[in-house]
């Protein structure tokens, strides 16, 4: 049995995912490991060039997009480590980072779950990568501009990230872009659920974990580049995920704190995205090029977040 498997899901991420790899095996040592890459492509080429440049990465091909949680189910199927680490292609290890978060994680026997500190390409913070379980104030108040202003409310449940603590603390999520567990803690919350095709398996992992009786921690010792974006460039592409996301907060909410609470989570995201294309409207007008018309990005998204709300578009 090896000591760590790293499963990596793929998505039209090719070359992010050569730079992930390519970090991997630069930096992990020390730890008798295991790479095993699901791809949800199908994209041929992608995977001959992986199987050329690192012969010793398991490659599993799933011919379809299966979604987020069954991809990352099918790579743990396949694996064989005492620990797992959910990775992202689209991101890089720095250093030490997976040598850190494992020995924290055999160090603590009450913790079943760590991640690290996410750093944008930029290399400013990820505020994503740790959170708090949702409540409709944490939703409706999420813009990244006021979690950063006041990042030490507790419903952000980002201070953390700004305290800079030397030991693992204690959290409600981490992000699924790099998630390290135990093993047999994994197979008893019964692997990520796949009721979610893209977006809080991660949460609903976390929050299984605690119902378990374990601790879900972070340490802000191990840091790791998280690109993102790397599958979802696009306008389309964007509402798109925009629209998946709530979607997935939806059924968290209706799982964890049932149907009424669910319908207030969906109202209460649509008072939002009015409120936000008002100030859409006044404060990035429509720009006009060559006699049409174009709306900004951010509109495009909130207008279908506001037609999703309105149970107008799924």
């Amino acid at each position: 049995m090896k000591d760590l498997s790293i499963i990596i899901v793929n998505w039209h991420s090719g070359d992010y995912l050569c730079q992930c790899l390519a970090s991997i095996y630069a930096h992990v040592a020390n730890i008798d490991f295991e790479v095993i890459v699901v791809d949800n492509g199908p994209a041929p080429g992608v995977v001959n060039e992986v199987r050329v440049q690192y012969p010793h990465a398991g490659i599993i091909c799933a011919h379809e997009n299966r979604g987020f949680a069954k991809a990352n189910n099918i790579g743990f199927k396949r694996s064989s480590g005492r620990a797992l680490l959910f990775l992202n292609p689209d991101t890089e290890v720095l250093g030490s980072a997976v040598e850190i978060m494992a020995s924290e994680l055999n160090r603590n026997t009450r913790a079943a779950i760590i991640g690290c500190k996410l750093l944008n390409s930029d290399g400013t913070v990820q505020t994503s990568c740790i959170q708090s379980f949702p409540t409709l104030m944490n939703q409706v108040l999420g813009i990244e501009w006021l979690r950063l202003r006041w990042p030490r409310l507790r419903f952000w449940g980002i201070a953390p990230l700004f305290d800079a603590p030397d030991a693992p603390v204690r959290v409600d999520i981490v992000s699924g872009a790099c998630l390290m567990i135990r093993r047999d803690i994994f197979e008893k919350a019964g692997m990520f659920s796949e009721e979610y095709f893209m977006y809080a398996e991660d949460m609903d992992l976390c929050y299984k974990v605690r119902r378990l009786g374990f601790d879900v921690c972070y340490t802000g010792r191990a840091m790791v580049i998280h690109h993102g974006g790397g599958s979802s460039r696009d306008r389309a592409a964007t509402r798109v995920a925009a629209i998946r996301q709530k979607q997935a907060m939806l059924m968290f909410c209706a799982k964890t704190r049932g149907r009424v609470y669910a319908a207030c989570y969906r109202m209460a995201i649509g008072l939002n995205a009015v409120c936000r294309l008002m100030l859409i409207l006044l404060f990035c007008p429509v720009k006009r090029q060559s006699g049409r018309q174009f709306l900004s990005p951010a509109f495009t998204k909130w207008a279908a977040v506001l037609k999703w709300s309105a149970g107008l578009e799924g």
